[in-house]
């Protein structure tokens, strides 16, 4: 990529960003800061109050949950006679009842508690989804760092990729991705960016990893395993991904808040919005985005 080009993207407010063949951050080239001080200076008040930092955190979490129950679901209208139908309904009665458990108001912690029953839950049933392919592609439990299976490497990539996306919105808008509400301070971490990815995890990258093997659209020869156990992707795999993940961003789908069709990618931008509009005030709640 010439420095032309760089310049060229930055003064159009797109954000390059280069990535290891692990899919580990390496560098990003961005323009100007956007957004004033004021909004960041109330973005940091606000994650030191930890009674609005549950708020958040809550509505953060109850995207993620229902979109993982609606994907579920869905497996169920659809591939009902292909799966094990008693397994994921009872999953899906399960993070009914932790959405329930949502409805009323908790403390960080037991939040976190709750977050990591319902990915449990969703997780345990993952395998049933994948529908083809079933030798090489097999789902037993999340892994990463490095992952040691097809599906964990896939899913590893697809997550980096909309981490990156999320903190190009939030910072798009003149928010500061490392500081968090849900995921806390560490230095090096996008906490703001993980915690807005949240409610995207399972409409987005898990539904597009799970539409790229249930239709032959990448195959395990795309895969190698290290000495060390890590699983890596070819890189003619990895160009088909990137060329899968921009080609969903294209597609249109209806908020359910603006009641409008907007494309996937430009989602995360509508959600960073409406993040900096409750830390400004405008609006008295974060309204979380749910998958239909």
């Amino acid at each position: 990529m010439s420095p032309f080009l760089m310049g060229f993207c930055a003064d159009n407010d797109v954000t390059i960003t280069f990535l290891t063949e692990y899919g580990k951050f390496l560098a990003r080239v961005h323009g100007k800061t956007h957004g004033n001080v004021l909004l960041r200076r109330e973005q940091y008040r606000k994650a030191d109050d930890l009674v609005f930092c549950a708020r958040l955190s809550r509505n953060f979490i109850i995207g993620k949950v229902a979109n993982a129950k609606t994907v579920l679901q869905r497996a169920l209208r659809d591939h009902s006679d292909k799966i094990c139908s008693r397994d994921v309904k009872f999953a899906v009665s399960r993070l009914a009842g932790i959405l329930s458990m949502l409805s009323r108001e908790c403390d960080l912690e037991t939040l976190r508690g709750i977050e990591g029953d319902a990915a449990r839950i969703y997780f345990d049933v993952f395998d049933h989804l994948i529908l083809h392919q079933k030798e090489s592609f097999v789902f037993e439990q999340r892994n990463r760092r490095p992952p040691r299976d097809n599906v964990n490497c896939l899913l590893s990539f697809l997550y980096t990729l909309l981490a990156h996306d999320v903190r190009s919105a939030l910072e798009g808008v003149g928010l500061d991705s490392y500081v968090g509400f849900m995921h806390r301070d560490r230095p090096g971490r996008p906490s703001l960016a993980l915690d807005v990815m949240e409610e995207f995890r399972p409409c987005f990258a898990d539904r597009l990893l799970l539409s790229l093997i249930n239709r032959g659209q990448v195959s395990p020869k795309g895969f190698q395993k290290s000495e060390s156990g890590a699983v890596l992707m070819t890189d003619e795999t990895r160009k088909d991904l990137l060329t899968a993940y921009q080609a969903r961003k294209q597609e249109e789908i209806m908020h359910p808040f603006l009641k409008e069709n907007v494309k996937i990618g430009i989602l995360f931008h509508v959600q960073a919005m409406m993040l900096a509009r409750l830390l400004r005030g405008d609006i008295d709640d974060y309204p979380p985005f749910f998958w239909r």
